[in-house]
């Protein structure tokens, strides 16, 4: 009974894969410029998305190191730069996303201490609440726990191919969350599989 229990409140879980794209380190003298998220059930259905380009911040700038870097990447700058929305307009409509899933929305990234810190800030100053709360999900960490090894040296290129779905990563906010996203449910699929969880779905 008490691992029955322990299953229902997991399946109520949906994994909300977040990526941004911004420019600068830190929300507030900087902005994020796009951001998007793919909300995933264990058993990796993609329940929905949502993604939002932004207006910049009044009175932020680029940090140089960040703007020599997007120079680098014409394409997602062109696209995290069309059809702009208000902060205000795209994090109100986003919060009332999160709370109409089917579940309870657990924050998913790669790194989650960047996007996390981003969002966390936008749903705050812009609607006063953040329905994740304070805790957020990083892959990175997991990939570490899974694997057994230090944390800087679990990199993407060290992990194993059959965790990475053939996806894109190209710096697009929704394609990069989509694809992180199935990432994480490979791991977590093959996890609680090596713990002796019945297979999801």
């Amino acid at each position: 009974m008490k691992v029955q229990c322990v299953s229902q409140v997991f399946m109520a879980e949906i994994y909300v894969s977040t990526d941004i794209e911004a420019d600068g380190p830190i929300p507030g003298p900087h902005s994020m410029l796009s951001f998007a998220s793919a909300a995933y059930q264990a058993d990796k259905t993609l329940v929905d998305t949502f993604s939002a380009n932004l207006e910049l911040l009044e009175g932020a700038s680029g940090h140089p190191k960040t703007m020599a870097w997007w120079q680098t990447q014409p394409v997602a700058w062109e696209a995290c730069r069309s059809d702009l929305q208000p902060p205000e307009q795209a994090m109100r409509a986003y919060s009332d996303w999160l709370k109409a899933l089917p579940g309870k929305p657990v924050f998913v990234a790669y790194p989650a201490g960047f996007d996390f810190t981003f969002i966390s800030w936008y749903l705050y100053r812009f609607t006063g609440d953040n329905p994740f709360s304070f805790a957020a999900l990083d892959i990175k960490s997991f990939a570490m726990a899974m694997l057994k090894t230090d944390f800087r040296s679990t990199v993407k290129n060290k992990m194993p191919g059959r965790w990475f779905d053939p996806l894109p990563h190209t710096h697009i906010a929704l394609e990069d969350a989509i694809e992180q996203g199935a990432l994480f449910c490979n791991m977590l699929s093959e996890n609680r599989a090596a713990a002796g969880y019945p297979p999801v779905g």
